[in-house]
C-alpha cells in the first residue's frame, strides 16, 4: 500500500470506527452505584451500573427526569437492573427525537450489552417519547411505566399557559406551521394506542386526580378508555390529591414495590 493511501486512511479512522468507540464515559455516584454520563450527538446522555448486573442485562430507560421520582429506579438497580437516559425532552418525542433513540438504543445495547427490550419510564412529557417510540417500535419495548404522562399535545402544551416554550418546541421539532397544523395532527400517543394494544405492550401510570398541569383526563383516563375498547387496558394507581403540589403535578410517589414487580415481571430478560 502507498504511503500516502496509508495516511489518509488513518486521517478518516475516527468516523469509521464503531460509535461506541467514539464514546468515553466519566464516571459518577449515583446513590452509591457507578454513573457512567457521555455526550450522544450533543445530547447528555448516561448508563448507570448495578453492582451485580441481573441474568440478560435488562435495564430501564428513562425518558425524562431522569432525577425525579428515582424510587422505582433505585429497586430496580438494587435486583440488577441497568438504568439509561438520553436527554432529549425538549424534542418531544418527535420522529427527530425517535431517531435519535434509535441510535441510542443501537450504542447502549453494543456497548454495554443490554437486552433487547427495556422498560420504558416516563415522566410528564416524557410520555410523548415513550409511546410514540413503543408504537411505532414494539420489539423495542418491554413495557411502560408513566408518572403524570403527557398524551396528547393539545392538552399540553397547547392548553398550558406555563408551557408556551414546550409549545415552540412542539412546532419547531414537528414542523407544524402553527398551532392549527399541530391541533390537526393524529400522530400522538392517543392515535397510537391501537399499536400498543395489538402489540399488547404491558402499561402501568401513576396520576393525581387534580393534576391541572397535564390533565388526568385529557391524558391518562382518555387512554384508558380507548385502550378497554380496544380490548387493552392498563394498570392504573391514582394518588391521594391531599398529598399533590405544583398544581397536582407533583406527589409523594407511592406503590413503589409494586411498580418495581411490575416492571420485573415484564422486562427482565429471559
Amino acid at each position: 500500500m502507498k504511503p500516502l493511501t496509508v495516511a489518509l486512511g488513518l486521517l478518516f479512522l475516527p468516523a469509521l470506527l464503531p460509535a461506541d468507540d467514539a464514546v468515553t464515559p466519566a464516571d459518577s455516584d449515583w446513590h452509591g452505584y457507578t454513573k457512567q454520563s457521555f455526550d450522544f450527538e450533543g445530547h447528555k446522555a448516561f448508563v448507570v451500573l448495578p453492582k451485580q448486573p441481573a441474568p440478560g442485562h435488562p435495564w430501564v430507560w428513562r425518558t425524562s427526569f431522569p432525577d425525579f421520582h428515582a424510587e422505582v429506579d433505585l429497586g430496580l438497580i438494587e435486583g440488577g437492573f441497568h438504568i439509561a437516559h438520553l436527554d432529549v425532552v425538549s424534542q418531544l418525542g418527535s420522529d427527530t427525537s425517535l431517531a435519535k433513540m434509535d441510535r441510542f438504543y443501537d450504542l447502549v445495547r453494543k456497548k454495554w450489552g443490554l437486552s433487547a427490550k427495556p422498560a420504558l419510564e416516563a415522566v410528564s412529557r416524557g410520555g410523548l417519547h415513550a409511546y410514540r417510540y413503543a408504537a411505532t417500535r414494539p420489539d423495542r419495548v418491554a413495557c411502560i411505566y408513566a408518572d403524570t404522562p403527557v398524551m396528547d399535545l393539545k392538552s399540553w402544551p397547547l392548553q398550558s399557559a406555563q408551557a408556551k416554550g414546550p409549545l415552540a418546541d412542539a412546532l419547531k421539532y414537528y414542523g407544524f406551521a402553527d398551532e392549527a397544523t399541530l391541533v390537526a395532527y393524529n400522530e400522538g400517543p392517543l392515535d397510537l394506542l391501537p399499536a400498543i394494544a395489538k402489540a399488547k405492550i404491558p402499561l402501568r401510570h401513576i396520576i393525581s386526580p387534580n393534576d391541572e398541569v397535564v390533565p388526568a383526563e385529557e391524558n391518562t383516563l382518555e387512554a384508558k378508555r380507548r385502550l378497554e375498547a380496544l380490548g387493552w387496558t392498563m394498570d392504573l394507581l391514582v394518588v391521594d390529591p391531599a398529598t399533590t403540589t405544583n398544581k397536582g403535578h407533583h406527589f409523594p410517589l407511592v406503590g413503589v414495590p409494586e411498580s418495581v414487580a411490575f416492571i420485573r415481571r415484564h422486562a427482565a430478560a429471559e
